[in-house]
This record gives structure tokens, C-alpha cells and sequence, in this order.
């Protein structure tokens, strides 16, 4: 048996926040560093591994002595440093820039204080791992993985130690660790002997990790024993203290034929991905606003001067922290909650003020003649491609019903809609907008004394109906379901049956829904006490569904648009249900489908076979008309939601679950007990519906969703002299595939970082283009490519290729 191997990896799993609040994990973190150093003063072969350069942080800050020791620790090469990120976050969750960054901040904090990177990403609690994270994290200087959940029994693998591989081709040596990160008794012999029988030739070498975890601790002093006694028994395999980064490295000198696996790693704890709305909104909305900060702040500083805003890291510190896996996922203790929204909104408000300056360093700039009674209107377009949308602004002092124009003349349509001010003097205006890449355009409202009128008609509508050239949809006025959306087009009712259909499902599962993978006993739905049309006009019309369920209540508000294919709903919901689960149902009119979900910095073909699965922003259903067979599919997007299942034809979101909070299996709540149930009350969230011919890539899902998420920016104006010109662009890219994620600046200098990523699996070659410093990036892309580009401010330097690391 010596000749097998057990690398015996000390760790304490700490959970900064879970059946607890930050404050308390603060405390447990320096408890549990202080007991690792006091083994290794006692002990001269003891070594520690721990992750998460959030804790480090705080203890810098609050213990700077114990900081000085485990620096001088790190460098004797005993407490080894792992995961390279800044928390052990949710692994589905986040968005794909969120991963960047906790790998961006990590190893730069590790590198700064320690002088040292991680090389072994380390999610070991997570619940499950979207498919793109090996090459974010081969990108990130990490080119190990250890995670444990799903477990055997919730996804099938070739080995303990497996090649993960994703679209892109990238690779990471990954181990899924047996049966529990963490032991609770003094003596391991237990714990090793269930390892041992996996020891099979030639994989003769596993990691066994032991050290009282969640709460904290790490390993004991009788834990190091019983490792020592147990290694001179001959009839126990090798015992050594050891690391990850180790054990790794010698699995790799013995060129094992370590079998491949291409796959999410998926599915535990399957009800995290919808429960506590607050959170993902939160989450979403923070990302959001912090990329598009970032990218118009970075233009500022090199269009105006505008100076770009230190506190952008905190802010995303605040946001990454956030996404630890027991927060992000709605799993912890309510007061916890109140914690990370305030935390978010530390960070939406810096990014908020960042963005701010930005657009309003370019709008006071912008050359706007003086003309009596005009009105300036400058909307900003945070992405890389021309962007048609929809955009709504408050405003003050309508009068004489006012044209709108664009900076050419041209009248533009819009329509006054209802203000979010109940009061005289403040109206709210609707207009398409038509935008220029990662740019801005000069609207003008215009007084209009003579009375012209746009051209522009509205669409057909009545209460129960909305039609325009493209698409009619048609209401139930009994139910308030969708009875009919016709493509006119393509001739064909996208639905098979009635669409937009609150389903309520009974959900007795815990927070986490341990062991429940499809949620499908339906007990009801939710039935209209109104439908009507509440706005009319030549951009768009709008019915609103009223509807209610037991003490619930749900209004959406469907509009159609004049001149945009997609249909966006908002949703207000009032809920008042325990151990309910709540989905929106469209059950789609295709034959020979295909399910696609995004996925952080990419997507995922999943089956319909009913599965509760996590996505991002977007999913997607494409297949073949039943009549014609023309391909046809459906998007639905949103800006709130990561839950979503496809069974068979039935296509769902899932709106909220209303468990316990931080209810745990196998605990059994008291039948009388008093409980706080998730999610009561009201929520808002949008949706849109984007029925396409032909697939998901060539309707452009990608650029709605994040339009949908990432919105055009307005500001009012006035006139005043300036060198920047009406219409202006700053970044564009020649291919619709390639899509400009992130742009900000670097960390190290004034250069400009710019992120791009090939969307649809296609290999490419495609240019960025800076038209204002004359610059043109040409770069082959992989499919699922992820590229991350360095610009100096000096145009004589040239722009480079770097990592996500910017090193």
C-alpha cells in the first residue's frame, strides 16, 4: 500500500456569511488563521491551504501582526495559497466579467502582499460550475480546479481527477474531492479508510482534505496525529502533509491518460438559482451598472479628461463578495440579506456617480446651438454594435405638443406616456432611438407652433389585441393568458397553447431544494381580474393583465412597438404564498428543437427534459415551423432571473420560490412554528419575448438581452458651445459574433483594457475599430474566444494581447 498516496490537504472551509452575518465570519477568520499558524509553530511538517483573498483583506486591516506571519509563512512555502480569487462565490450565477474579476483582484491582491499567484482554482462548497469557467480561469493563471459539488450521485464523471475542457479548447486539470471538504471528529481514520478503496491504478495518488470546516477552525492537533500514526502503519497507503498545487503537478510528471470531460458540471441544490429575487436583482443590476461605468469612464478620461474614478475596484469588491455561494444563491439567514443590499447599493451608487461624470463630461462638451424653447436630449449607447431601442425620459414642461427630432432635423416619433411623478408639470415621453456604437446622439424636442404632427400612426390595439406589421397578440380577457401570437411573416402562431401563463407549483423543498430536480406539481394559476389597453400611441401600445391568486397579486404590462420585433413586458408581483414556487409558462410551436441557455461568457445546449437549470439573461427555444418547415425559435430574456426548465414543448422562467430562509435539510419546521418565508411581498422585473426566424445567432439574442440589461443612457441638456459634435462613436467591431464585454482601465497604468468574446461558436476574424486615436485591433477569435486586449494612451505604442490578468 506505500506505494499509493494520499496528499493530506489541511484546510478550514471558512463561510464568511451563511447561518450567520459577515461580522461574525470576520471573527471565525481570524480564529481559524490564528489556530493554522499555532499548528505550524508546534508542528514542522504541518501544511495549510486556504483560498479567498477577502479574508486575507480583513485580517490585513484588522490584525496587521497576523498578517506579518502568514506573509512569512507563504514565502517558507507551509500556508499555501489556493483559488486565486476574491471569495468562493456561487459558480452559475454571476456574470461572465464577475469571474474575470474575482481572478483580476485575487491574484493581484495575493501578488502584491505575498508576492505570489494561485496556479489552483478552488470552489469546493459551490453548487455546481458553468462550462466556460476553464478558460477563465486558464486565463487567470489557474490552470488546476478542485470543486466537489455535484457529488456521484447528482452527476456522473469519468474519475476523481479529470481533464475539464470548454468551448474554446482550454483545459484545466480538475479534481472532484470524495464525500467532504471538512471532518468534525478528532481521529481521521474514518475519513481516510472510505478514501482509500479509490486509490485504483493508475490513478494511485487522491487528495484527502481534513481541518474542522464552514464555521471555520481548520485542523487540530489530534488530527495531525492520526495522520502520523496511521502513515507508519504499513498497511495504509502513504500519508503526506501536502498541498494542491502539489499533488497536481506530480499527477502531471506521471502522464496518466486523464479522460475529458466537456460538460457544466451540474446539478446541486437546484432551487438556489430563483430563490431570494432581491439578491439576483441586485446582483444583475450591480454588474451592470459597473461595466457600463467602467466603459464610458474610460472614454471619458481619453475624450475629455474626465478623470476615471478610483473607488471602481471597492465597488466591485463589494459586488464579488456578494457572490459568495451561500449569499448569492438566497441560502443564508435573512439578516444577512440586509447586509449584501446594502453593500450593493455601496456599489451601484459608485458606479452610478462614476457614469455620471462620464456622460456628463461628454454631453457638456458636445457643440448644442441655441435655439429658443429647445430641449436637448443626448442618450449614451454602452455597447459595440448600432443600437435600436426603446427609450423613456422624464421631463419637464411640455408645451404646445412639442416636436422631436434628431441632430440631421429629421422628426423622430414619440408618445407621451404615464410620468412616474403624480404630479402637474412632469410628463414622461417614449421614443426609438437609433444609436451608434458605443457612442452617443443629440436629441431635440422642438416647440411645434404650427401644430405638424409625425406621420407616424400607432399600431392596431384594443383591450384584448396588439398588432403590428410583423406580429399579433391576442389575450384571453377571461384568463389574461396569451391566446395567440402570430407571425405574419412566417405565417405561424408561435404558441401552441395559452403563453404568459402564471403557473403556481407547490415547493415543499428546503432553501436549497436538496435532492429535487424538476419542480412540476402544478396547484393552480393565477387568473386575470382585468385586462385593458392602458397606453396608445405611435410608438408603442400596452395592455396591461391584472390577475390574481389566492392573496397574490401579478400585473404585466405587454408592449408592442411600432418598429421593434420584440415584445417587452413589465411585471410587478405582490406575493403572499409559502412553500410556493411561481414560473411564467410559453409553450412553444416547434418541431425538431434545440434548448439553449447562456451561460457566463457563453451558452449551453441543455435537453428538454424538465430539469430546473441556471442561465443567465437569456434562453432560447429554435427548431422548425410544423407547417413549412421554415426554422423559427423564441427568445425570452430578462433582467432578473437565472432560473429557468424546458419540458418538452412547455418553455418556463421561474419567477421566485418561497421557501424557509436558510431552512436545511433534514431539519423538519414545527407545523404551528413561526417562520420568515422568502420573497413576500412586492418585486419588479422585466421580461421580453423575441420571436425570430432561424436560430438564436442570427436574431441577435445576445445584443437584446443585453440591451435589455445594459439600457441607453439619457440625459437633458442645454445649449453651449463644444469641440464634440451631435452623433459621435468611440469603439465599433466589424462582426455581429464579437461582442465588446468590458472596457476600463488597466491597473497597472493609464492604458485602456478592452475585453471581446466570440458569442455564437464560430471561429473569427474581426476588427475593433478606435475611430478617435486611429486605431484598428485585428484579431482571429476561436469559437467561445475569449480576448483581452491592452491599449496605450501612446499611439505610437503598440496594442497588445494580454490576459484576464492584464500581466
Amino acid at each position: 500500500m506505500k506505494n499509493k498516496k494520499l496528499h493530506m490537504i489541511g484546510n478550514a472551509h471558512l463561510d464568511p456569511v451563511w447561518l450567520w452575518q459577515w461580522q461574525e465570519g470576520f471573527q471565525e477568520t481570524k480564529a481559524t488563521f490564528r489556530s493554522a499558524l499555532d499548528r505550524m509553530n508546534e508542528a514542522e511538517d504541518f501544511m495549510f491551504t486556504s483560498s479567498s483573498a477577502a479574508n486575507y483583506e480583513w485580517v490585513e486591516n484588522n490584525d496587521p501582526k497576523m498578517f506579518e506571519e502568514i506573509k512569512r509563512r507563504v514565502q517558507e512555502g507551509r500556508w499555501h495559497i489556493v483559488g486565486g480569487w476574491w471569495i468562493q462565490p456561487d459558480c452559475n450565477i454571476p456574470g461572465g466579467e464577475s469571474f474575470v474579476r474575482q481572478g483580476l483582484y485575487g491574484q493581484h491582491y495575493f501578488k502584491e502582499k505575498f508576492g505570489v499567484t494561485a496556479k489552483v482554482g478552488y470552489n469546493v462548497d459551490s453548487f455546481g460550475h458553468h462550462g466556460m469557467l476553464p478558460q477563465i480561469l486558464k486565463k487567470s493563471g489557474l490552470d488546476y480546479y478542485v470543486m466537489m459539488r455535484p457529488m456521484p450521485n447528482e452527476k456522473g464523471l469519468p474519475g476523481r481527477i479529470f481533464h475539464w475542457e470548454s468551448d474554446d479548447g482550454s483545459r484545466v486539470l480538475t479534481f472532484r474531492i470524495p464525500f467532504e471538504y471538512c471532518t468534525w471528529g478528532k481521529e481521521l481514520d474514518k475519513h481516510v479508510q472510505r478514501i482509500i478503496p479509490e486509490l485504483k491504478e493508475p490513478f494511485d495518488e487522491l487528495m484527502c482534505f481534513y481541518g474542522v470546516g464552514n464555521h471555520g477552525g481548520g485542523p487540530t492537533k489530534e488530527n495531525l496525529e492520526s495522520i502520523r500514526r496511521m502513515n507508519k502503519d504499513p498497511e495504509m497507503p502513504t500519508l503526506e502533509f501536502s498541498t494542491p498545487t502539489k499533488f497536481f503537478e506530480e499527477m502531471e510528471q506521471k502522464n496518466l491518460p486523464f479522460p475529458v470531460v466537456h460538460d457544466d458540471l451540474q446539478h446541486h441544490a437546484s432551487g438556489c438559482y430563483a430563490v431570494h429575487s432581491g439578491i439576483k436583482k441586485w446582483n444583475r443590476e450591480a454588474e451592470n451598472k459597473l461595466i457600463a461605468a467602467e466603459k464610458m469612464s474610460t472614454l471619458a478620461e481619453w475624450v475629455t479628461g474626465q478623470p476615471y474614478p478610483k473607488d471602481y475596484t471597492l465597488a466591485w469588491k463589494n459586488v464579488l463578495f456578494n457572490q459568495f455561494h451561500d449569499i448569492l444563491a438566497g441560502t443564508s439567514i435573512e439578516p444577512a440579506y440586509e447586509d449584501a443590499r446594502n453593500m450593493y447599493g455601496e456599489a451601484m451608487s459608485i458606479a452610478e456617480r462614476g457614469l455620471n461624470y462620464a456622460v456628463q463630461s461628454f454631453s457638456w462638451n458636445i457643440h448644442i446651438e441655441q435655439e429658443e424653447g429647445m430641449k436637448p436630449i443626448v442618450v449614451f449607447n454602452p455597447h459595440s454594435w448600432n443600437s435600436k431601442v426603446n427609450v423613456e425620459k422624464e421631463i419637464g414642461g411640455l408645451k404646445d405638443n412639442p416636436i422631436l427630432v434628431d441632430e440631421t432635423g429629421k422628426q423622430v416619433p414619440y408618445q407621451s406616456v404615464q410620468s412616474q411623478a403624480t404630479a402637474g408639470g412632469r410628463y414622461r415621453i417614449s421614443f426609438i432611438a437609433e444609436l451608434p456604437p458605443m457612442g452617443y446622439r443629440v436629441y431635440k424636442l422642438l416647440p411645434n407652433p404650427k401644430q405638424m404632427i409625425t406621420e407616424a400612426l400607432p399600431i392596431k390595439a384594443n383591450d384584448y389585441s396588439l398588432e403590428n406589421d410583423r406580429f399579433r397578440i391576442e389575450f384571453d380577457p377571461k384568463t389574461g393568458y396569451i391566446s395567440s401570437l402570430f407571425d405574419k411573416k412566417v405565417q405561424t402562431e408561435v404558441f401552441i397553447a395559452e403563453a404568459a401563463k402564471p403557473v403556481v407549483i407547490e415547493d415543499l423543498s428546503d432553501t436549497w431544494s436538496h435532492n429535487v430536480f424538476h419542480f412540476n406539481k402544478e396547484i393552480g394559476a393565477f387568473k386575470a381580474t382585468s385586462v385593458r389597453r392602458v397606453e396608445h400611441g405611435p410608438v408603442k401600445s400596452v395592455i396591461r393583465v391584472t390577475s390574481e391568486y389566492g392573496n397574490s397579486r401579478l400585473i404585466q404590462d405587454f408592449s408592442m412597438y411600432n418598429d421593434l420585433d420584440q415584445i417587452d413586458v413589465k411585471v410587478t408581483v405582490d406575493w403572499r404564498e409559502q412553500f410556493k414556487m411561481l414560473k411564467l409558462v410559453f409553450p412553444v410551436n416547434l418541431i425538431f428543437t434545440r434548448q439553449s441557455y447562456e451561460i457566463p461568457y457563453g451558452f449551453k445546449e441543455r435537453e428538454h427534459n424538465g430539469e430546473e437549470e441556471p442561465g443567465q439573461s437569456w434562453i432560447d427555444y429554435s427548431g422548425i415551423v410544423r407547417n413549412g418547415g421554415t426554422g423559427y425559435g423564441l427568445s425570452l430574456m430578462n433582467d432578473a432571473k437565472y432560473s429557468y426548465s424546458i419540458n418538452n414543448k412547455e418553455m418556463a422562467m421561474t419567477v421566485l420560490r418561497s421557501p424557509i430562509y436558510a431552512h436545511h435539510d433534514p431539519k423538519v419546521p414545527e407545523p404551528e412554528g413561526h417562520y420568515s418565508f422568502i420573497d413576500q411581498g412586492i418585486q419588479q422585473f422585466n421580461y421580453a419575448l423575441l420571436p425570430h426566424e432561424g436560430n438564436w445567432e442570427e436574431a441577435n439574442t445576445i445584443k437584446c438581452a443585453a440591451e435589455l440589461n445594459q439600457r441607453p443612457i439619457t440625459l437633458i441638456e442645454s445649449y453651449h458651445q463644444g469641440e464634440l459634435p451631435q452623433k459621435d462613436s468611440f469603439l465599433n467591431i466589424d462582426k455581429d459574433n464579437l461582442v465588446v464585454s468590458a472596457i476600463k482601465k488597466a491597473e497597472d497604468n493609464d492604458d485602456m483594457i478592452i475585453r471581446c468574446y466570440e458569442t455564437n461558436k464560430v471561429a473569427t476574424e474581426g476588427t475593433i475599430y478606435l475611430p478617435h486615436w486611429e486605431r484598428e485591433i485585428k484579431a482571429k477569435f476561436g469559437p467561445c474566444e475569449i480576448k483581452t486586449f491592452r491599449v496605450p494612451k501612446n499611439i505610437n505604442e503598440p496594442v497588445t494581447e494580454t490576459n484576464m490578468l492584464e500581466w
